[in-house]
C-alpha cells in the first residue's frame, strides 16, 4: 500500500498495511528557508522532495473546492507602520482588523498579532451580518482535482472550509477574551449573528460542499477544554456540527477537527459532534490528555491523526527518550486501528530533523499491521 490507500483504508473503518506516517514538515521547512538553514542535500528542493527523502507521506492540505466571493464588499489590506490592516467596507459601514506584522513573520507565512479585533460590538455586527448575506461559494472542482492530481499516492487532501460560527466569531471575530464579554453584554445580537451566518453557510456552501469530490473535510480549528469550554460548546458549537457533519457524511465525506489544543474536557463532546477524526491531535505533556485516555474515551470511533508532539523532536530531547516514547506510541494504538501517525502541530523549526527519518525506519520495523504492543 502507498500512504493514499492506507489513509483512505482508515477512512473506510479497514486495516492498512502499516501505520501510515504523515507529519506536517511546514514551519520547520519554511524556517530553514527563509533562514538559508536548510541541510545542504535538500538545499533548493522543494517540500514534497524533502517528504519524500525522510520516508512520509504528505499532509496535503492546499485544495480547495470552494472560492468566497463577496458582492458590494470591498476589502482592502495595507500596511501602514509596522501594522497590517484588513478593512471590509459595505454600504452599510466598514469593519476593520490590525495586526502587528513583522518582514520575519510574513518569510514564515506566519501572521501577527491582532490588536484590533474585527468585530467589536453590535454597529459592527450589522455591518458583518451584512458582509455575510452577500458572501457566497463558487465551487473550484476542476482546480481541487488537479491538486488531488498532483498528490497522487503521497497522500490524500484534506480540504478545509471553515470553522463553526461561533468558534470563529471567537477566534477571529472578536478574539476570545473580547469575545466572552461581549457575549455577556450583547448575546441576543451576537445570537442573531450567529444565526445569520449558520444560515448563509448552510444555504450556499454546505451544498457546494456535499456536491465536492473532496473525501476528507477540515471544519473547525483549535477547539480547547479553555476556550471552548463544555458548557459553551455544547450550546453553540454542537448544535451546528450535529447538523453538519452527518450532512458531510450522508454525502460520503470525513470530517475532521483540527485539534492541536487541550480537548482533554471536550473530548466526548467532539464525539457527539460526529467528528470522524481528530487530526494534529496533541497530547502530554504538551496538555493534560494523554494517548491513552484518548483511546478509553473514543475508543477507534474517532480517528487520530497525531500522537507525537512537537517538543519531542526538540535538542534538547534526549535520544533514547524521544525512541521510547514513539515506541509507547505504538504500544498504545496496537494493532494500529483507526490511527494516522503524525506530529502535533508542526516540526518545529529547530527541531532534529534526523528523527522523521529514523520515525519512518522505525515503521517499516513495528509498523506493520496488525502493530504488536511490546509487552
Amino acid at each position: 500500500m502507498h500512504t493514499r490507500q492506507r489513509l483512505l483504508a482508515i477512512l473506510d473503518g479497514a486495516a492498512p498495511d502499516r501505520v501510515p506516517w504523515v507529519p506536517r514538515l511546514l514551519l520547520w521547512y519554511n524556517a530553514r528557508r527563509a533562514t538559508g538553514t536548510l541541510p545542504p542535500q535538500w538545499e533548493g528542493m522543494p517540500l514534497r522532495e524533502v517528504e519524500r527523502a525522510l520516508g512520509c507521506g504528505t499532509p496535503a492540505r492546499d485544495g480547495q473546492v470552494a472560492q468566497l466571493r463577496y458582492e458590494g464588499v470591498t476589502v482592502e489590506r495595507r500596511l501602514e507602520d509596522g501594522l497590517e490592516i484588513l478593512s471590509y467596507h459595505t454600504p452599510v459601514g466598514s469593519v476593520r482588523q490590525v495586526s502587528h506584522g513583522s518582514e520575519t513573520l510574513r518569510g514564515l507565512d506566519m501572521g501577527g498579532r491582532v490588536k484590533e479585533p474585527l468585530l467589536k460590538g453590535p454597529d459592527d455586527y450589522r455591518v458583518w451580518e451584512w458582509v455575510a448575506e452577500h458572501s457566497y461559494w463558487d465551487a473550484t472542482y476542476d482546480a481541487y482535482r488537479a491538486y488531488d492530481a498532483g498528490i497522487g499516492d503521497e497522500g490524500l487532501p484534506m480540504v478545509s472550509v471553515g470553522d463553526a460560527p461561533f468558534h470563529w466569531f471567537l477566534l477571529q471575530g472578536a478574539g476570545y477574551e473580547d469575545g466572552y464579554l461581549q457575549l455577556q453584554d450583547h448575546r441576543r445580537e451576537v445570537e442573531h449573528l450567529l444565526a445569520v451566518m449558520t444560515e448563509v453557510e448552510r444555504d450556499r456552501l454546505w451544498p457546494v460542499l456535499e456536491a465536492s469530490p473532496a473525501r476528507l473535510l477540515l471544519h473547525g480549528v483549535h477547539h480547547s477544554s479553555s476556550y471552548t469550554p463544555p458548557r459553551m460548546y455544547e450550546r453553540y458549537i454542537l448544535p451546528y456540527y450535529q447538523e453538519f457533519n452527518p450532512r458531510m457524511q450522508s454525502a460520503g465525506k470525513a470530517v475532521a477537527l483540527h485539534a492541536d489544543n487541550d480537548t482533554s474536557r471536550i473530548a466526548r463532546l467532539i464525539e457527539r459532534a460526529g467528528y470522524d477524526m481528530v487530526e494534529c491531535f496533541v497530547t502530554a505533556p504538551m496538555v493534560p490528555f494523554t494517548l491513552e485516555q484518548a483511546r478509553e474515551t473514543w475508543g477507534t470511533r474517532v480517528i487520530i491523526w497525531g500522537g507525537l508532539p512537537s517538543l519531542l523532536f526538540a535538542p534538547s530531547v534526549p535520544e533514547e527518550e524521544f525512541r521510547a516514547e514513539v515506541n509507547q506510541v505504538l504500544d498504545v494504538v496496537a494493532p494500529g486501528d483507526a490511527f494516522i501517525l503524525g506530529v502535533s502541530d508542526n516540526v518545529m523549526p529547530d527541531s532534529v530533523i534526523e528523527r522523521v527519518a529514523w520515525v519512518s525506519e522505525l515503521l517499516e520495523e513495528r509498523g506493520r499491521y496488525p502493530v504488536r504492543a511490546r509487552e
